[in-house]
């Protein structure tokens, strides 16, 4: 059964943090059920030991990550806002949770984790410094498999050349329903 209360007070919190800092959030409300089913779809997950997802916000994404998990396979959530960050700790105990997705090798130390199947982020590159941009993506690629899966949404195509640069572009997939529609980029490591 849905809680209708927790769901409204998860929209009005996600909406206070974008108006406090509207480029960390990327976005007014949370990802939809459509964005996030669209961001797990591709991943084999019976392969998965090992997957992060950066830019978990209120867990709109981490649901669906959770549904398709194994039992033992290890999970990193990186969230920035701290509040974010425990609410997450607390509704996904099974998880580790960080601050920065610069510091996604750390993290992977800290819970002896050699490499990433895959990485799933709603993280709004747009909005980003292109040296934060740059280090992000170096930790992605650093932290991957080869042929581990890189999945992201952005509002907009801005990261197509990018990504298509750095990995080997599988598909976009355009999701209508979500605020603002999105677009899904599915890519994996070379190698």
């Amino acid at each position: 059964m849905i809680d209708v209360n927790a769901l409204v007070q998860e929209k009005f919190l996600f909406l206070h943090k974008f108006l406090r800092s509207p480029k960390q959030m990327g976005s007014i409300t949370p990802s939809s059920k459509f964005l996030a089913r669209a961001m797990v779809r591709h991943i084999p997950w019976h392969e998965v030991g090992a997957a992060a997802e950066l830019g978990a916000g209120t867990g709109a994404i981490t649901e669906q990550i959770q549904v398709n998990l194994k039992e033992r396979t290890k999970l990193l959530l990186f969230e920035k806002d701290g509040i974010l960050r425990d609410q997450l700790a607390v509704k996904y105990p099974g998880a580790a949770c960080y601050a920065d997705a610069c510091h996604i090798r750390n993290a992977m130390k800290s819970e002896g984790i050699g490499q990433l199947d895959a990485i799933v982020s709603g993280l709004p590159f747009f909005n980003f410094p292109q040296g934060l941009r740059d280090n992000i993506m170096k930790e992605v690629a650093a932290s991957l498999k080869p042929g581990g899966y890189f999945i992201a949404f952005q509002y907009s195509l801005q990261m197509k050349h990018k990504l298509s640069g750095d990995f080997d572009m599988e598909t976009i997939d355009f999701v209508p329903f979500n605020l603002p529609p999105a677009f899904v980029y599915v890519c994996r490591k070379r190698g």
